[in-house]
């Protein structure tokens, strides 16, 4: 059995977003196209003595791009949630030490703690040769967020409902972006009730389809997200901040998710190297160049 573990947990842009009204429960069915990309969270996991207790580190990387409190219970972090989902599941203790250390920004649509679960749910299962089940660990991932169940098995993939129907698509598309991380707040729960009171229009999941099976390029300006809108009433900066990057990139930038992340697709990774420099040299603004991403970076160590 191993001893320790370690495990990328990628982020995700949304390459098309449509979001429906509130069903009978309050909920927002969506349907959208997600892509995990090369913004990696780590995670190194120890395994314990069944006799000790489980202990947690999160912190930030060394070369995260905006940084911030890490200021939330620890009982209360994804990972440590999918870790106590795991022992629920299995029905014993599971006594491990885990070291987070991370780069995705706290709240800038890019799942960054969806992903710390579900990444924390492959690697105790290889850890502890546990033998759960893709699609069990996708269950036990839908009690800790509606993202979770995508990262498991990340990649490509068509995502409905309330984020426990996927439709993984054999081939990742071959992308390059950069992404900005602007110093605005756009909290989950008040941009989807932005969106509210903006107004929704109809699910579209014809339209996210059809820009998914695509052949060639993806276009920089046939990328959608019916969250924007709501994102910028939020955190109204994000308005000057996407004007700002699509006259730099000269191509037009996208709110990432809920926000506030903002993002535009790039020629190649040359391109988006070059653009990321550009961005922070002359807007100011912590950038990164990224890359699409296959499913389930892991490592043993």
């Amino acid at each position: 059995m191993l001893e320790s573990i370690s495990v990328q947990a990628p982020a995700k842009l949304n390459l098309a977003l449509s979001v429906g009204p509130t069903d009978r429960d309050g909920m927002h069915p969506i349907c959208s196209w997600m892509v995990t990309i090369d913004l990696c969270d780590e995670l190194v996991v120890d395994r314990l003595p069944q006799d000790r207790l489980s202990r947690y580190a999160i912190l930030w990387h060394e070369d995260a791009k905006r940084p911030s409190d890490i200021d939330w219970p620890i009982t209360g972090d994804l990972a440590v949630r999918a870790h106590l989902a795991m022992e629920n599941h299995v029905g014993r203790r599971l006594p491990l030490q885990l070291k987070l250390q991370k780069r995705i920004p706290v709240g800038g649509g890019l799942g960054g703690g969806s992903s710390n679960a579900a990444a924390m749910l492959r690697a105790v299962n290889e850890l502890f040769d546990l033998c759960v089940s893709l699609d069990d660990m996708r269950q036990i991932s839908w009690g800790l967020g509606s993202d979770v169940p995508f990262f498991v098995a990340g990649g490509s993939a068509i995502v409905e409902g309330l984020g426990e129907q996927i439709e993984s698509q054999e081939t990742v598309p071959n992308l390059s972006a950069v992404i900005v991380f602007p110093e605005a707040s756009c909290p989950t729960g008040r941009v989807y009730d932005m969106f509210d009171k903006v107004g929704p229009g109809p699910l579209r999941p014809d339209a996210v389809r059809a820009l998914a099976g695509l052949n060639g390029p993806l276009r920089p300006d046939a990328i959608f997200n019916d969250l924007a809108p709501a994102a910028i009433r939020v955190a109204p900066t994000l308005q000057e901040h996407l004007a700002q990057l699509t006259a730099l990139a000269e191509r037009p930038a996208h709110v990432a998710g809920s926000g506030s992340s903002i993002f535009v697709l790039c020629d190649d990774q040359l391109h988006a190297e070059a653009l990321a420099d550009a961005v922070e040299r002359r807007l100011a603004l912590p950038a990164v160049a990224v890359r699409s991403l296959a499913a389930r970076a892991t490592s043993v160590l």
